[in-house]
């Protein structure tokens, strides 16, 4: 072999060394790292923690919400003590027909707008997010609570913590009463920059008011075996004063004759407007809008007939832990104020308001399918408990 040949050799040599050794290096490192895994029964491998390295840095999760708050955004998990849920069940909703695809037989004494004429006022789309001031506080699973009482947030902290006051039976018999004190509460029939201010937000169409809502969240909660009874009476119209004592006598009956329900639930819509523009508050879940909800849970300053007011505050903190644990950013906080609502009458009453008169039709029914989705999950885990 000439020196010239052997003089090319070895700097190949060097090259292919130059290359391979920092491999070999890595892939001993890897190895070495491997090695020092804790492999569990199932045959996986456990990291061990090393003592004085750094945890890595978990990348921040950009908010696209309208924020009110500047509360460190925690990452929480639900436990409403009931252990863990069966996962076989199907997760997906039912595929309702549109609103605006259902003719009424009977639209009522006031019908739906069928012509829409364009005004100046002007519809604001937005999502309300975490709040801060002294009158709010976090539940532990997630969502907030507005305090307008004089009870302490540290009492309401604490029995936020605490379970429902019912017992939830595997029975064929109803366990949830849906009514509607304000019946004809009604939507915008889709996304749009300006409301017809010629339309008042109300229709005797049950299909194109909160009956529809209750619908939706019916339709979800049956789907999942749970009994429903929903009165579509009308309580507010031709007269609104009144109301209250008129659905009352409504639900009374049914509650007697069916001691089985456990939840009573007063679906509204909210009205969010100032002069001249409405409020539309919605929430993106699975590439869908929902208008967002607020429960209400009512107080007693000793004036109300409303001695276990606090029950109903249990179930509501519940539930409302149960809703953001499952879609975030879906609630708005419960209000905690010193209202009646026919809230006596169960330990499992309260009221929903489901978006506002910004919000569409098909936002509301799918709102509405969210919420039956999570509460019949919620009375599911409880039963046999």
């Amino acid at each position: 072999m000439t020196r010239h040949r052997r003089r090319k050799l070895r700097g190949l040599m060097k090259c292919t060394a130059a290359v391979i050794l920092p491999l070999f290096v890595a892939a001993g490192a890897r190895g070495a790292a491997y090695v020092s895994r804790t492999v569990t029964g199932d045959g996986r491998a456990v990291p061990q923690r090393t003592e004085g390295a750094e945890a890595p840095v978990k990348e921040e999760k950009k908010e696209s919400r309208v924020t009110f708050s500047e509360l460190p955004d925690e990452s929480v998990m639900l436990s409403v003590g009931y252990g863990i849920e069966d996962e076989s069940g199907s997760s997906e909703l039912l595929r309702l027909p549109s609103p605006l695809d259902i003719n009424s037989d009977d639209a009522g004494a006031k019908p739906y707008p069928t012509h829409w004429e364009t005004g100046e006022g002007e519809i604001v789309r937005t999502t309300y997010g975490r709040y801060s001031g002294s009158a709010f506080f976090d539940l532990e699973g997630g969502g907030q609570v507005n305090n307008k009482t004089d009870i302490p947030n540290e009492e309401l902290i604490r029995e936020s913590g605490c379970l429902p006051n019912f017992t939830v039976e595997d029975t064929d018999e109803p366990l949830v009463l849906i009514y509607h004190t304000h019946t004809t509460e009604s939507f915008e029939p889709y996304v749009r920059e300006h409301y017809d201010s010629s339309f008042n937000y109300r229709t005797t169409d049950d299909t194109k008011n909160v009956v529809m809502v209750g619908d939706a969240i019916q339709a979800e909660l049956e789907a999942q075996g749970i009994g429903v009874i929903h009165a579509g009476e009308i309580h507010d119209y031709p007269s609104y004063n009144g109301s209250y004592a008129r659905s009352r006598e409504t639900i009374m009956p049914i509650l007697e004759k069916y001691p089985s329900i456990k939840v009573v639930l007063d679906i509204h819509r909210d009205a969010i407007a100032g002069e001249g523009y409405a409020y539309q508050p919605f929430v993106e879940v699975s590439g869908r809008e929902a208008s967002q909800i607020m429960i209400i849970s009512g107080c007693d300053d000793g004036t109300l007939g409303m001695p276990h007011y606090m029950q109903n505050f249990h179930f509501a903190c519940t539930l409302q832990q149960k809703l953001e644990s499952d879609y975030e950013g879906f609630t708005r906080p419960i209000l905690f104020d010193y209202r009646h609502y026919n809230q006596d009458l169960t330990n499992g009453s309260l009221l929903i308001e489901v978006g506002s008169h910004g919000n569409t039709l098909e936002q509301s029914q799918y709102a509405g399918q969210l919420f039956g989705k999570s509460l019949g999950e919620l009375l599911s885990s409880m039963k046999g408990r």
